[in-house]
């Protein structure tokens, strides 16, 4: 377990917006070490983290990050892409979900959109913020999102200081692709 490139550049993003943080109900799915769910704590949003629950040593690395930055108010929850469960059930409405790097195999991609658009049904107004690291070509999301009656809009790493090979004196993202995606509901009057 260790801070992903897309994760850094995902904290980046939600720092660039955190004035509009204070109040927010935010979930980050996938969380692992938690980066952009703290920094979004940090910023005053009212974060929920979440890893698989079939991986309860993830479960455990969510725990152990929220201690070390002195956290003890955020939740960890285990949320498995696709399934539904009693944890899943009862998240309250959300108004970001945050997804570091989720997009890593073709085979989870439904499943996370199953799940998000699940939470987007309780919240039609909901923004996944997304960064994943360009791995192939041939990977691609349109005809989900399609299918899922989502829309995407690339927002570009220029516009919120993301566009460097180091940012907050890290050494990630480093000379790895990433891109950042806001994802939503595709029509404003769904539901």
């Amino acid at each position: 377990m260790y801070v992903w490139p897309c994760a850094v550049v995902l904290a980046q993003y939600l720092w660039f917006h955190r004035r509009s943080l204070p109040g927010k109900a935010v979930l980050e799915i996938g969380a692992g070490v938690s980066l952009p769910g703290i920094v979004a704590a940090k910023c005053g949003a009212e974060v929920i983290l979440s890893d698989s629950s079939e991986l309860p040593h993830c479960l455990e690395m969510c725990r152990q990050s929220l201690e070390m930055n002195n956290l003890p108010r955020v939740r960890v929850v285990g949320l498995t892409w696709g399934h539904v469960c009693p944890d899943l059930l009862a998240l309250p409405p959300q108004d970001i979900i945050l997804a570091s790097d989720v997009f890593f195999e073709p085979e989870d991609f439904e499943d996370i959109l199953t799940t998000v658009y699940f939470l987007m049904q309780k919240n039609p107004k909901v923004q996944l913020w997304s960064t994943y690291q360009v791995r192939s070509a041939d990977w691609s999301l349109e005809a989900l999102l399609y299918k899922w009656d989502m829309k995407c809009v690339h927002i570009p790493l220029e516009s919120f200081g993301a566009d460097k090979e180091d940012i907050a004196e890290s050494a990630l993202p480093g000379r790895h692709t990433v891109e950042m995606l806001v994802i939503s509901f595709a029509k404003k009057d769904s539901l």
